[in-house]
C-alpha cells in the first residue's frame, strides 16, 4: 500500500489532477480517516499516515487488504469517480456500501467485510473479482461513497503514439487492458 507523493513547498500555485476524477478537499481532525491510498491526491505535511491491515475472514480482491490511516489536523485531497455521497453513521444507523465504491471512512468506525450473498455457487463464480462484497460501518462517524466502482489504476500503462492518445488500436487503453484487468 504505497503512497507515491512529491513534496511541494514555498509560495505559488500547484495544480493537481488524475484521470479527470473529481477532487474533494476534506478536513482531517482528531477523529482520523481511513482511505485507500489510490484515492489520495495530496495531503498536508502536518498529517501522519500509517498503513493498517483490514481484518477479514475473506480474501477480498478490489478493496485492498491494507488501507491508509490518516491522523492529525489538516487537509487531504481525495479523488472520486463522480460526486460522492457522505453518509453519516450513528450507533442506531449503520451503513452498508459496495466494497469497490467506498473511498474513505472515520477511523473510529468498526468495519466488517461481508458477501452480499452466502451461496457457495455465487462465491465460486465471483472468485476474486470483489463483486458482491460490501463493507458495513458501525459506530459514530462518516463513510464516503463514490457513485461508481474504481477507475483504472493511476499507474496503468496506456501505450504510446497517436493511437494511444485516442485510445484505439493495440497501443490504446483497451489494447493494453490484458485479461480485462480494469473493464
Amino acid at each position: 500500500e504505497g503512497l507515491d507523493l512529491m513534496r511541494c513547498s514555498g509560495q505559488g500555485t500547484v495544480y493537481l489532477a488524475n484521470l479527470a476524477q473529481y477532487i474533494h478537499v476534506v478536513d482531517v481532525d482528531d477523529e482520523g480517516m481511513t482511505v485507500d491510498s489510490a484515492y489520495v491526491l495530496a495531503l498536508d505535511s502536518s498529517l501522519h499516515t500509517e498503513v493498517i491491515a483490514m481484518d477479514s475472514q475473506y480474501g477480498i480482491s478490489g478493496t485492498g487488504k491494507y488501507q491508509l490511516n490518516i491522523s492529525g489536523n489538516g487537509k487531504v485531497a481525495l479523488m472520486t469517480s463522480g460526486q460522492p455521497l457522505m453518509m453519516q453513521v450513528t450507533p442506531d444507523k449503520y451503513v452498508n456500501a459496495d466494497a469497490d465504491a467506498i473511498v474513505a471512512w472515520s477511523s473510529g468506525l468498526r468495519v466488517q467485510m461481508q458477501a452480499q450473498t452466502h451461496s457457495s455457487g455465487v462465491m465460486r463464480r465471483r472468485g476474486n473479482t470483489g463483486e458482491g462484497w460490501e463493507l458495513s460501518f458501525l459506530g459514530q462517524g462518516f463513510a464516503l461513497v463514490q457513485p461508481s466502482e474504481v477507475l483504472p489504476p493511476q499507474n496503468a500503462q496506456i501505450g504510446q503514439g497517436a493511437a494511444a492518445q485516442f485510445g484505439v488500436g493495440q497501443h490504446g487503453a483497451h489494447g493494453q487492458n490484458q485479461n480485462n484487468a480494469w473493464n
